[in-house]
């Protein structure tokens, strides 16, 4: 059996402990920009709800606003986007390289492609259960946590296991550029070095990973589907 993995992997043994930290970095870098990201993601997709034209806060400018800089910055293909916040990174985390210099870019990248799912998802809200919040005295913020939030907890769980699976691959794509992790291992050594049994290793976690990510979210799925 050791012979047919050895065979099979034959660089497994004596690259392990790199490719053990890139699977560290890579998961550094979906938790810590994934956190920051759902948390802002969350507000400015709920205000564009709220602030566009007949909602609950409506205010247009702010709107308009928001809603351009979400369409521009989507618009910026990735790899560019790392490049330009470098300087940001720099300023910001100290280091435009390895995992703190890729939080940056990642958070970035990643807010405004999740305020727009977060957008949709709180928008299958039913007008008619916020008119009745209105018509019942509730604050902005009553209907913002009890309807909007509350009532939109699948919807919210499907768009955030879409992110979860984006980000990994921006996390990976930006290990190609110096931030590390997976995407640096199948890169660097599975590509530059020609040990291409460590690029399939980093193909299938990644896969696990998307695996894991899917398999909870439609539990939670299941579970707060009503």
């Amino acid at each position: 059996m050791m012979e047919f993995i050895h065979r099979v992997l034959p660089n497994f043994e004596r690259a392990s402990g790199e490719l053990l930290q890139g699977v560290v970095q890579t998961l550094q870098m979906v938790f810590g920009s994934g956190v920051i990201s759902f948390t802002l993601g969350i507000f400015f997709g709920i205000c564009l709800v709220v602030m566009r034209r007949g909602g609950i806060l409506q205010n247009l400018m702010l709107y308009n606003v928001l809603d351009k800089a979400i369409n521009i910055i989507r618009s910026v293909p990735f790899l560019i986007l790392i490049i330009l916040l470098i300087p940001i990174s720099r300023m910001i985390m100290g280091t435009a390289i390895g995992v703190p210099g890729a939080m940056v870019p990642l958070v970035v990248g990643t807010v405004p492609f999740f305020s727009r799912q977060v957008e949709t998802a709180v928008s299958e809200v039913d007008a008619g259960l916020i008119e009745a919040s209105v018509a019942m005295g509730m604050s902005p913020i009553q209907i913002i946590w009890r309807v909007y939030l509350r009532e939109s907890i699948p919807a919210l769980a499907r768009v955030t296991q879409i992110t979860a699976i984006n980000l990994i691959n921006l996390a990976t794509l930006a290990g190609v550029v110096g931030a590390g992790g997976l995407g640096d291992v199948a890169w660097r050594l599975g590509h530059q070095q020609r040990m291409s049994d460590l690029m399939w290793s980093a193909i299938v976690i990644i896969l696990l990973m998307v695996s894991i990510i899917q398999g909870l979210g439609n539990i939670v799925i299941k579970k707060t589907t009503r």
